[in-house]
């Protein structure tokens, strides 16, 4: 990983020379224009909004103040969102205003649409893709997982404009990227590892690039990714606009921003402050490994009360998993084991997998087992990956993992009540749409 990117050159930019173009595309709606400084401070306090910069834009606090075309408005509204969550009501005005912007929200608060929309203008307003163009916004994301949930918010919202995309990242053959990248797309969504490969092997250029986002940028710096990010923001033009959002604010972030990052101005939702979630209840039982199945046991009892509740329990290992499954089905519980390998065939939804994993995946959504076995692997598996809604407990058994700082990010369970034996790691493997 080391040598990645090794045989980039390194571009000498003149910025005299570079064609020009447009990124500032904000207009302040008349009804935003007339709220006074109190409500602004107001709204700012009710939704634990605080922004750092200067002449940051007002909030928007409904899509039609956004100043969207009509294109971009009846894409959104068409999903039924009945108002702009607090990130996209700063970071829109912010995205759409041609600066550089930092946004630190938790996960599941809306970041992805904070800078789609906002891509979706600018590329139309920059002229067509020639041959031999490379992609006008790049998006770089740690995962692939996440990298395709990206590129299903960027089909969605930009039908209507005709936009082309492809989604780079590895594990996969290359064939079909290339040729989606020589086809022309103005939308690339990369994982910097594979996006690092195709520069290398002259598959695509970065020169039209002109609006850049680092998505989960916390997490790719805590993947080990930051070389390899440095190596792909120097084979861009300097004055685009970049975009950086985070789950958390380290100072590994912040030394990125200014490196890469002009006169930014910054959102912030809630505190910078790394706390776990304070919506779900933490029980955990220092016990001896002799007494654990027995707790376990008493705990399945007593949760299942409630035949509408569901269990999932994360292992450290496979061995333990299947010798967890056997012993419940044993016990006479209608369990399922699932490894980290089925796990990242099931999430991938563009590749084809077996019938078993198929039915395996099935019977995890409609709810046929009502206790889950997962061996779970930090680097395996990441959030975003598959919807949890109908999951009220979640033991772990033993505890799995270290205390990884991204404990932050378990922050939407929306039906998840209580929560044994948290997992550290547990906020990487579950998510909400």
């Amino acid at each position: 990983m080391s040598n990645l990117g090794q045989g980039l050159k390194t571009q000498h930019w003149d910025l005299n020379a570079l064609p020009k173009f447009d990124k500032h595309f904000y207009k302040e709606d008349p009804a935003v224009s007339a709220r006074s400084e109190a409500e602004v401070l107001a709204w700012r306090t009710t939704n634990q909004v605080t922004v750092q910069g200067n002449n940051i834009p007002r909030p928007v606090e409904t899509f039609d103040e956004a100043g969207f075309p009509p294109y971009v408005i009846n894409e959104v509204k068409a999903q039924g969102f009945a108002k702009p969550t607090a990130i996209q009501s700063q970071g829109w005005p912010m995205a759409l205003s041609g600066r550089d912007v930092v946004g630190v929200a938790e996960t599941g608060s809306g970041k992805t649409l904070s800078y789609c929309l906002p891509a979706i203008v600018h590329i139309n307003a920059q002229p067509l893709l020639s041959p031999g163009d490379g992609p006008i916004v790049l998006i770089l994301a740690p995962t692939r997982e996440l990298a395709v949930q990206i590129q299903v918010e960027i089909n969605k919202f930009g039908k209507s404009s005709r936009i082309r995309n492809t989604c780079v990242y590895g594990g996969v053959p290359k064939g079909q990227q290339i040729r989606d990248l020589q086809r022309g797309s103005e939308v690339c969504i990369a994982t910097p590892g594979r996006l690092i490969d195709m520069l290398e092997s002259g598959k695509t250029n970065l020169r039209r690039v002109t609006y850049l986002v680092l998505d989960e940028a916390d997490r790719m710096l805590d993947m080990g990714f930051e070389p390899q990010i440095r190596k792909i923001i120097g084979q861009i033009r300097p004055d685009r606009q970049t975009c950086l959002w985070s789950a958390t604010w380290p100072k590994e972030i912040r030394q990125l921003a200014s490196d890469f990052q002009h006169d930014f101005i910054q959102v912030n939702i809630g505190s910078m402050e790394l706390s776990a979630n304070h919506r779900i209840t933490q029980v955990v039982e220092v016990c001896t490994d002799f007494d654990k199945r027995d707790k376990m046991s008493k705990h399945l009892e007593r949760i299942m009360e409630d035949k509408a509740n569901k269990i999932l329990i994360f292992t450290g290992t496979k061995r333990v998993a299947d010798d967890i499954t056997r012993f419940l089905r044993q016990d006479g519980w209608p369990a399922l084991c699932k490894f980290c390998s089925t796990y990242r065939h099931v999430v991938d939804t563009n590749s084809s997998f077996s019938h078993s994993r198929r039915q395996a995946a099935n019977r995890a959504r409609l709810g046929s087992r009502p206790v889950q076995d997962w061996k779970i692997s930090y680097h395996g598996c990441h959030r975003r990956c598959f919807s949890w809604y109908r999951y009220a407990y979640t033991p772990s058994l033993p505890l799995p993992f270290p205390p990884f700082r991204n404990i932050a990010r378990l922050v939407l369970l929306r039906d998840l009540n209580m929560l044994l034996c948290v997992s550290c790691a547990l906020c990487e493997c579950i998510t909400l749409n």
